[in-house]
């Protein structure tokens, strides 16, 4: 009897024993299989983080890229300045400015009478965002063309105009048009006739009236001559020289230097007077035309 408990005993023993190294491998496998989970489950988040990142690089590239074609584009986004407020209108016969300036005046009736002395010399000094710019103005063989631009600075006219156009196939930079600070600005109110003959070519610095292509067309607007390419004018008719630049010629290639051409879109709205070749970007602001005199 003693033998078969002892027996009993032991195969209990064998039993339990055997019934904790199963649960002892189960426990083991279930620790396995979690640890594989938690690696597969890693593994997958980290395969979500890299596609993550992946979609976001791309994102920036094409950020990049859009930015690369805006700038490689910036005609996209051309600025002009501001139309600079109205000023007086005169009304009548235009009365001959002071020496020292009038208060703006940005409409007239008619052109002026001659209020200048032929026989003094006359400096046009352009304050502008760029830098300064001066320039002797012919009284001797375009006296009423000096006579028309000195009665305009000094009735403000010009003062926060912009340089509107910027043309490279032609070295010129253009400005004189306050209303729209466009190349189909209004004007004055009136244009004045040609003179001094038939001008067939322009140097480098020369200061030009800008017209139609009409004959006795111009009114306020003008360029400057940045470079020999101005010369193919020549063949256009009479722009009328008028002025000299003899300091700030860098400044005037600079300005040319900013061109940006038009938005291919102006050439189809219709209105090609809209933007003509391009402008400087920024907008080049010119301060104040002032006038000296000796």
């Amino acid at each position: 009897m003693a033998s078969t408990k002892r027996e009993r005993k032991k195969e209990n023993h064998e039993a339990r024993r055997a019934a904790l190294e199963a649960a002892r491998k189960r426990q083991q496998r279930k620790r396995q299989l979690l640890n594989l989970g938690g690696i597969g489950l890693g593994v997958l988040i980290l395969a979500l983080v890299l596609v993550f990142v992946a979609g976001r690089g791309d994102d920036s590239d094409d950020s990049a890229a859009t930015t690369t074609t805006a700038a490689d584009d910036p005609a996209k986004a051309l600025v002009a300045a501001p139309p600079v407020p109205a000023g007086r209108a005169i009304t009548g016969d235009t009365p001959c400015p002071k020496p020292t300036g009038e208060a703006r005046v940005s409409k007239f009736e008619k052109a002026p009478p001659t209020c200048i002395d032929p026989a003094k010399d006359y400096r046009a000094v352009f304050t502008t965002s760029a830098g300064v710019i001066k320039a002797n103005l012919d009284t001797e063989r375009t006296p009423q063309t000096v006579n028309n631009f000195v009665v305009l600075a000094r009735y403000g006219y010009y003062d926060g105009s912009s340089f509107q156009r910027s043309e490279p196939s032609i070295d010129i930079i253009q400005g004189g048009a306050p209303d729209t600070q466009s190349i189909s600005d209004p004007g004055p109110g009136y244009t004045i006739a040609d003179e001094g003959g038939k001008f067939t070519s322009y140097a480098e610095g020369d200061l030009v009236m800008a017209r139609t292509g009409e004959p006795n067309s111009a009114g306020a607007q003008y360029f400057f001559s940045t470079g020999p390419k101005t010369t193919s004018l020549g063949s256009q008719g009479t722009y009328v020289t008028f002025g000299k630049t003899v300091e700030g010629l860098d400044v005037v290639k600079k300005v040319l230097a900013s061109h940006v051409p038009c938005p291919p879109q102006a050439a189809t709205r219709g209105s090609a007077s809209a933007c003509s070749g391009g402008a400087p970007q920024p907008p080049v602001i010119v301060q104040t035309v002032t006038i000296e005199e000796a």
